[in-house]
């Protein structure tokens, strides 16, 4: 007998129980309309993910509890439709205090990360997560207990079994499953996207497979959780590991598998896409979701002319429409004219509203206030750290004055090394580009440049991208007067900062021993700005945000303990 299984790989809101609702409703009606027997819901689609410290609120469990409750209700119209659906689950004893605090992280916990199945209106069976990921980004040990209990169920002749998204990354969940008389398994799931992860997904599964001999099917969410990426890229592996459907990455959809007995047939498998493609589409939907399911009204940005700014005017115009984006030029005596010239160029060619509002004016007036105080003393950064502090300033009175907020365009090269201000070019409340390095910024221009997945190609002018950076800060100034060069750089930054390697490893690849220890030294002594830094969107495996904690304080010397070592 077919059985068709519906991937509902939809984009929820953390805390929007009503929202969810019906996004979950609408999904199940497609499904049940195209013939499906089983719908697969994501991880915590009841409540979105992650929940963080929401989850210590007895009130979020009893809104969550009310809207499973309304789900199971709303479900009821669709006959013969099964939907399994995440959601997170306090179990209490009968009679227990549904107001009784909730423990963080220390047993005995009763909370639990669960996926409940519904038919008919009712809840036929709830699964408990048994592994919490407690790296990287997650800290589910904080909330939830685990249950060692499988979960499997019988569908038109078929025993299926279910996991939640970490579960699959170990073997015990999926052979305890297996054990129980699962055939098929379902794997709802929350999975943030960094570069390679789909490929990493893939090997993850074809392990399980390789272990279990069984067909599984993945179902993740899409959308933006404030610096968190969902990717969706759902997808279903046969019993030999080869993909059989796969949902394109990013977007919202629901797509099904049709299934012979416990043989997937092959339906459609969306194209992979390249490492560029992946980066902005990461941005367009972080953008998009953190202003409109933060209720903004639009975003503003100071264009410089240069090629960090360029590219957030590019991802916010996609994201948001350029009717929505406000973008501002503030020159001061060192900009050069070629930099107002493609600044202009740039806001025509996207179709924003462009102003320039010179800080001349505002920085002959800084100087006048504090020139008896800094009698006698060179100029410096503080008279350039004045100009980025004056046009941070009139981006925030911008944003307070008509609602919009402002985009930030450091680059991860940057807020790496501490080659930013605070209050001044880190003033804002979303850092776009925050996790991409300068080389990497470079290349996903070129990519925008050359697609016309969003309309017009060639939205970045030419000379933005040949010509060399600078701050623009004092006379003929480029980046390199201050850092190595980008390729360097941020190779050190990489090694050091996302894979830990050791500073003689770093050396030892290829990279000046000069070099490594000052950019080493810059990421160490710049913690503190980039504490003080907006969030921003994560693009790869180790970000400077949730998955980066390092002291501020802190006299630790790793050069002096290498050589100690040896």
């Amino acid at each position: 007998m077919k059985t068709r299984i519906a991937l509902a790989q939809i984009n929820v809101t953390v805390g929007d129980f009503t929202g969810n609702v019906t996004r979950i409703v609408d999904a199940a009606r497609v499904a049940h309309h195209e013939g499906a027997r089983l719908m697969i819901a994501p991880e915590l689609a009841l409540s979105g993910y992650p929940p963080e410290d929401l989850l210590l609120r007895p009130a979020f469990y009893r809104a969550n509890a009310q809207a499973l409750a309304n789900l199971a209700a709303q479900l009821k119209e669709f006959a013969g439709l099964h939907v399994l659906v995440g959601h997170p689950h306090r179990m209490r004893e009968e009679g227990a205090n549904m107001d009784a605090p909730i423990a963080r992280g220390v047993p005995p916990l009763d909370t639990y990360n669960a996926a409940s199945l519904i038919a008919d209106g009712e809840i036929v069976g709830t699964y408990l997560k048994q592994d919490l990921p407690n790296t990287e980004v997650f800290d589910e040990k904080r909330y939830f207990a685990t249950d060692p209990r499988p979960f499997v169920f019988d569908l038109d002749g078929v025993r299926y079994g279910v996991v939640i998204c970490e579960d699959a990354w170990h073997a015990s969940a999926a052979q305890l499953a297996k054990a129980a008389g699962a055939q098929v398994l379902l794997i709802p799931n929350g999975s943030p996207f960094h570069l390679n992860k789909e490929s990493v997904r893939f090997d993850i599964l074809r392990a399980r497979i390789r272990e279990t001999g069984i067909p599984m099917i993945y179902v993740n969410l899409a959308g933006a959780q404030d610096e968190l990426i969902f990717d969706g890229g759902s997808f279903v592996l046969d019993a030999n590991g080869e993909l059989v459907t796969k949902l394109a990455q990013f977007d919202e959809a629901i797509g099904h598998v049709d299934f012979d007995g416990t043989t997937p047939v092959r339906g459609a498998v969306a194209p992979e896409l390249s490492l560029e493609a992946q980066v902005y589409k990461a941005l367009v939907v972080g953008v998009r979701d953190y202003i409109g399911k933060n209720g903004f009204p639009g975003a503003i940005i100071g264009l410089s002319g240069g090629v960090d700014s360029a590219l957030v005017l590019a991802v916010a115009c996609d994201a948001l429409g350029p009717e929505r984006v406000r973008a501002v030029m503030m020159p001061s005596r060192y900009t050069a004219d070629i930099s107002t010239t493609d600044a202009r160029d740039m806001a025509q060619r996207v179709g924003v509203k462009y102003d320039e509002i010179a800080i001349a004016p505002m920085f002959e007036a800084f100087r006048g206030v504090l020139a008896d105080e800094f009698a006698g003393r060179p100029e410096d950064a503080t008279e350039e750290n004045i100009q980025a502090r004056i046009r941070g300033t009139l981006l925030m009175a911008l944003s307070n004055k008509f609602g919009s907020l402002v985009l930030t365009t450091g680059n991860k090269s940057e807020m790496a090394v501490g080659y930013c201000t605070l209050y001044g070019d880190m003033a804002g409340g979303f850092a776009v580009i925050k996790d991409i390095a300068k080389t990497l910024v470079y290349k996903v221009c070129h990519y925008r440049n050359a697609t016309d997945a969003y309309g017009r190609r060639d939205v970045i002018p030419e000379r933005i991208l040949t010509r060399a950076p600078s701050a623009e800060l004092r006379e003929n100034q480029t980046d390199q007067d201050s850092l190595p060069p980008y390729e360097a750089l941020d190779a050190i930054m990489r090694m050091y900062m996302e894979e830990d390697r050791s500073l003689a490893e770093i050396v030892a690849a290829g990279y000046g021993a000069d070099d490594v220890k000052r950019v080493t030294r810059l990421i160490k002594i710049n913690e503190y700005k980039r504490r003080q830094a907006p969030i921003g969107i994560r693009v790869t495996h180790r970000a400077f945000g949730r998955d980066w904690r390092y002291p501020i304080t802190s006299r630790f010397n790793e050069s002096l303990a290498e050589s100690l070592a040896r």
